[in-house]
C-alpha cells in the first residue's frame, strides 16, 4: 500500500450538526500531512475517529491496508491539543504506565523513555509530580508518551502549543527526525509558517468539508496569480512605465529616486514570464525577477473567504 491512511466518505453528526459531511481523505506513507480548517471546522471530529475515540455515522477508514480496528491502537499515536497527564503522578510512573497500555512490556518501555529522557534532556524529571512542570515542560512529556511505542501514523494537534521557541524548534526536529526514518505524520495546526516548512501535502476542511487536498506543491499551484515581483535600474521610468502598461498590469511601484532600483509589483495575465523578462530588459539592468507564490496562509484566507 503507498497509504498510511485512507479516510472514505466519513459523516459525523451530533444532532441536528453535521461535524463531517462526506469527507473522503488520503495520507500517503512517509509524508507530513497538514490537516488544516478554522475553528470549528471538523478536524478534531475527524482526528477522534481515526484514534476510535469516537465511530463515523457512516464512511469508513482504512489504515495501512486494513479497516480500521481496536488493534490498531498500538500503530497509531496521538497528542491532542489538550493535554491529558494526571497531574498528581510522578512524571516516570506515568509514562511507564501510558507505554504499557501502547503494548510495550515494562522492560521496553524504560529502555524507550531512557532513550527520550536522555535525547530531550529530561533526565531530571523522573520522579516529578506532573503538577510541578510548566506548560511546555509538560509537554515535552506528552510528546514522549505519544512516540515512544513507535506509531507508524503519528497525529499530533498544535504540537508547539505552549513551547518556547527553543524548544518549539527542538521538537520540530524530532518530528521531522521520525518521519526521516518512516513515521507518517497527520499535523493539525493553525501556525501556517510551521506547515510551509514541514508538510509536503495539505487538505483544509472548512465548514464539515473537505475543499482542498494534495501535493503541497501541486496545492501553491493550483492558486497561482501570475503575480511577479521586479527590480530594475533604469534612467527611463516613464518609457518604461508605458511600455509595461501596453501588456501587463501594474499593481505596485516603489522607488525613491531616479538612481534607486524601481520595484514592480506586475501580473502578467497571459503572457509568459519571458516576455515581461525580456521587456524588462531592453528598458534597464534587472535586479531582481520572482514570481509571487501564494504562501499557505493566503490560500488558508481566500479558501475560507471565498
Amino acid at each position: 500500500m503507498s497509504n498510511i491512511l485512507e479516510v472514505k466518505s466519513v459523516v459525523k453528526q451530533y444532532a441536528d450538526y453535521t461535524a463531517l459531511n462526506e469527507v473522503s481523505l488520503t495520507v500517503p506513507k512517509g509524508s507530513i500531512y497538514g490537516l488544516l480548517g478554522p475553528n470549528g471546522a471538523g478536524k478534531t471530529s475527524l482526528i477522534r475517529i481515526i484514534n476510535q475515540i469516537t465511530m463515523p455515522d457512516s464512511g469508513e477508514i482504512i489504515l495501512d491496508g486494513e479497516k480500521l480496528n481496536p488493534s490498531h491502537v498500538s500503530t497509531i499515536g496521538y497528542m491532542p491539543e489538550e493535554r491529558g497527564l494526571y497531574k498528581t503522578m510522578k512524571v516516570g510512573e506515568q509514562c511507564l504506565y501510558l507505554a504499557q497500555l501502547k503494548g510495550l512490556s515494562k522492560a521496553e518501555a524504560k529502555r524507550e523513555l531512557e532513550y527520550w529522557f536522555d535525547r530531550l534532556e529530561i533526565q531530571g524529571w523522573w520522579n516529578k509530580k506532573m503538577q510541578e512542570l510548566s506548560k511546555g515542560m509538560a509537554q515535552k512529556v506528552q510528546f514522549v508518551v505519544t512516540v515512544l511505542h513507535k506509531p507508524k501514523l503519528l497525529i499530533l494537534d498544535e504540537p508547539f502549543s505552549g513551547f518556547d521557541p527553543v524548544n518549539a524548534n527542538l521538537i520540530k526536529d524530532e518530528i521531522i527526525e521520525l518521519n526521516r526514518k518512516g513515521t507518517s505524520v497527520i499535523f493539525s495546526t493553525h501556525r501556517m509558517e510551521s506547515v510551509e516548512e514541514m508538510c509536503d501535502h495539505i487538505a483544509l476542511i472548512h465548514k464539515s468539508n473537505k475543499l482542498i487536498e494534495g501535493k503541497l506543491s501541486d496545492v501553491k499551484k493550483q492558486f497561482r496569480t501570475n503575480n511577479y515581483e521586479v527590480g530594475i535600474l533604469t534612467d527611463n521610468i516613464e518609457g518604461l512605465m508605458y511600455d509595461l502598461s501596453q501588456k501587463f498590469t501594474l499593481s505596485q511601484t516603489d522607488f525613491k529616486s531616479l538612481h534607486d532600483e524601481l520595484k514592480l509589483q506586475i501580473n502578467i495575465g497571459t503572457s509568459t514570464p519571458n516576455e515581461l523578462l525580456n521587456l524588462l530588459i531592453q528598458r534597464g539592468q534587472v535586479t531582481h525577477f520572482m514570481e509571487k507564490i501564494p504562501s499557505v496562509n493566503d490560500i488558508f484566507i481566500k479558501t475560507v473567504t471565498d
